[in-house]
């Protein structure tokens, strides 16, 4: 067996013995002690054995004189190479004559191997690196070499006896392990323990601990090995510490974070709670970023915003992270969250949100500047049943921003309709473009009818998404996704070259009436796409004349920063293209740009034509209401727009139009054009065609 050939200096080495069963199981070439007596008497047992012997003036059989490194029977046969050549020319240590002296001579050799021995393990044991421990059945201390005392901060001496647990923390041994070693199912097993030193500390060692039987396979003692690992472990704690904080604030991080979140949701739920109520557990984080951060960046420099991000994190940490349940961190950049584990409901959270944002109204001094800073707060708490922590986090990120989008400064509560919807967006977001692609998309025509002789004078083109899924959606559900996302540049292509192939068919259907397309133009397709190139190729491509081509485009857009739209509108207006703005009245309203500008028509919003559902002044008898008042200013301002655009040579159109009474109050005004359901519902291009055919007033065909 290995290790029991080991120093075989005792016998020819070439010699292999069959092992007898007792002392198979024994690790170490000495003999096995008698009941209550110590190891290191083995030596003198078997020199009492001897002397036992000499006195009968005989030696018993052969196989009590046992090798002692292998422990096999020393025979004249079988153990050859241990005797002299006498011996071996006398005929073998059997033999009776001169059999005393040769007992005597074998009993010498005998002893000086297992001193030898001993003394060989004594030096390896004493000598070692690794502390080592010999432990008898009762979990005392038998023996301890240097190294284990040294690493403990004792003497060996005062460690003999010493019951285990004074030295080795029981708690979380491996009750488990130790039965399968015992059962012969493993052999040794390693745990990370910590020692109890003399002085007080701890001190972290792995634990290798192997089990010694007796002759009968039954466990005699326990053999530790023990090696310091308190420096490793001490790296092992710094790599973790900066593996889940962040560097510049100390705060956990965004890893530590979800490791907190995972553990309060995957926690066992199943369980039932105290007094057998179901486990109504729940979660709850306030997701905060700092509004204006980046300006600060910008204006003082990352290692004021870095300073700053610090301050913020010493506050939030001496606020909020004093509690078992709550955890302040980090998220990345300027974004921090507080969680909540164990949460009493979402009243508990927008209290801690309204405090944060309290926190940190204050004002923050870094490097000799005195700054002011707000936050945005998303909130979300729920059951640990209703979510899993990725879904909490991303709601809480989405809340926050709405935070931000509803005026900053100011905590939000997640709305699940809410977030439905804004997952709808991003749904429709995705599935634009493709959607193009597959044709989902339609073209409805609303008629823009004259005031004076009821006539249709033109129509206005509106983009219906026809969805799969959705039904059919009206362009106030997409057309700001298509301009978030650019897609408005292809689908404005698109309804821009359908929309003059339709009206190329009414001009060839009734040219007498010269009916023009109004199409809307965004901004983006501007700034985007060389729109006059578009515009031109789709002119002749269709053969509609210019003339009878009219872009809206929103007076936010017109006047914004750039002549980039101002070069592109003027070079459209020179080829003959119609420039109406859309929504007059609700963006800058710089009436001096009138004069400057390539526009031929005023669209006026429908907010200024929602004064005139009430009645006339004439026909409100008694003293105006406060409803009556605002639809005598209305009419005052509109009739005021449409005498301006008449003098600058503009033609005026209002939206909106429900009633006979609002369409007679607005031509009494002076208002050109209209366009509303009192006239027709955007529909199919024929309910424009089968208005021009009848030639009548244009009146609602539903």
């Amino acid at each position: 067996m290995p290790g029991q050939n080991e120093g075989a200096d005792a016998h020819h080495p070439g010699v292999r013995h069959e092992e007898p069963a007792r002392h198979r199981h024994l690790t170490a070439p000495v003999l096995e002690p008698a009941a209550g007596s110590s190891p290191g008497s083995a030596i003198e047992s078997a020199i009492g054995s001897v002397a036992a012997l000499s006195a009968r003036g005989t030696l018993a059989e052969p196989e009590l004189l046992l090798c002692p490194t292998c422990s096999a029977p020393l025979t004249g046969n079988g153990h050859r190479g241990a005797l002299s050549g006498a011996d071996r020319t006398s005929g073998g240590i059997g033999r009776t004559d001169g059999g005393i002296s040769r007992a005597e001579g074998g009993a010498d050799r005998l002893l000086a191997a297992l001193r030898a021995s001993e003394s060989r393990f004594r030096a390896a044991f004493c000598d070692a690196v690794i502390g080592m421990a010999l432990i008898d059945p009762e979990d005392r201390i038998i023996e301890v070499n240097p190294a284990f005392a040294g690493l403990i901060g004792r003497g060996v001496g005062e460690l003999v006896r010493t019951h285990l647990h004074e030295i080795i923390d029981p708690e979380g041994m491996p009750d488990r392990l130790f039965s399968e070693l015992v059962r012969g199912e493993r052999e040794r097993f390693r745990v990370e323990k910590q020692l109890k030193h003399r002085e007080g500390h701890t001190v972290w060692s792995k634990l290798t601990v192997s089990l010694i039987r007796n002759g009968a396979g039954e466990p005699l003692y326990t053999l530790a090995l023990v090696e310091d690992i308190t420096e490793q472990r001490r790296l092992g704690d710094r790599l973790e510490y900066q593996a889940l904080h962040d560097p510049l604030t100390m705060l956990p991080n965004r890893a530590y974070f979800f490791e907190r979140l995972d553990a309060a949701c995957l926690a066992p739920a199943d369980e039932p709670a105290p007094g057998g109520a179901p486990d109504d557990r729940r979660v709850g984080v306030c997701y905060l970023d700092l509004d204006g951060f980046a300006a600060i960046n910008e204006a003082l420099g990352h290692h004021i915003g870095d300073q700053l991000l610090a301050a913020v994190a010493t506050r939030l940490r001496r606020g909020f992270d004093g509690h078992d349940t709550h955890l302040v961190a980090r998220m990345g950049g300027d974004e921090f969250a507080v969680l909540v584990t164990d949460s009493l409901g979402s009243e508990q959270l927008t209290e801690l949100a309204a405090r944060i944002l309290e926190v940190l109204e204050r004002p923050f001094d870094v490097a000799g500047h005195r700054l002011v800073i707000t936050a945005s707060v998303g909130v979300v708490e729920r059951s640990v049943h209703e979510t899993t922590p990725t879904d909490l986090v991303k709601d809480a990120d989405a809340t926050l921003y709405w935070s931000k989008a509803d005026g900053r400064a100011r905590w939000t509560l997640y709305d699940p309709d809410r977030g439905a919807h804004q997952l709808t967006r991003q749904l429709l977001a995705t599935a634009l473009r493709p959607a193009l692609e597959r044709g989902e998309f339609t073209i409805e025509y609303q008629p823009l009818v004259g005031l004076a002789d009821g006539t249709v004078h033109g129509a206005e083109a509106l983009v219906r998404w026809r969805h799969p899924r959705y039904g059919t959606l009206s362009p106030d559900r997409f057309i700001p996704l298509a301009e978030e996302t650019g897609a408005i540049v292809p689908l404005g292509t698109w309804v821009l070259e359908e929309s003059c192939r339709q009206a190329r068919q009414w001009l060839t259907e009734f040219p007498e009436t010269e009916t023009f397309v109004s199409v809307n133009l965004a901004a983006r397709q501007i700034w985007d796409s060389d729109i006059v190139a578009d515009v031109a190729r789709v002119l002749e491509r269709t053969g509609l004349p210019a003339g009878l081509l009219q872009l809206e485009i929103t007076e936010s857009a017109l006047l914004g920063p750039g002549g980039r739209p101002l070069q592109a509108l003027q070079a459209l207006a020179d080829m003959g293209v119609r420039i109406a703005i859309d929504d007059f009245g609700t963006g800058y309203s710089n009436l001096a740009y009138l004069s400057r500008l390539p526009v031929h028509v005023l669209k006026l919003d429908g907010t200024f034509i929602e004064g005139f559902r009430e009645p006339a002044a004439a026909d409100r008898p008694g003293l105006p209401e406060l409803g009556s008042r605002r639809s005598d200013a209305d009419e005052q301002i509109v009739g005021a727009m449409v005498q301006l655009a008449h003098t600058l040579g503009l033609t005026v159109t209002a939206e909106g139009i429900e009633s006979a009474a609002q369409a007679e109050r607005l031509r009494l005004t002076g208002c050109d054009t209209a366009q509303g359901w009192y006239f027709a519902r955007p529909g199919e291009a024929e309910l424009v065609a089968a208005i021009l055919r009848d030639g009548g007033p244009a009146l609602d065909r539903r």
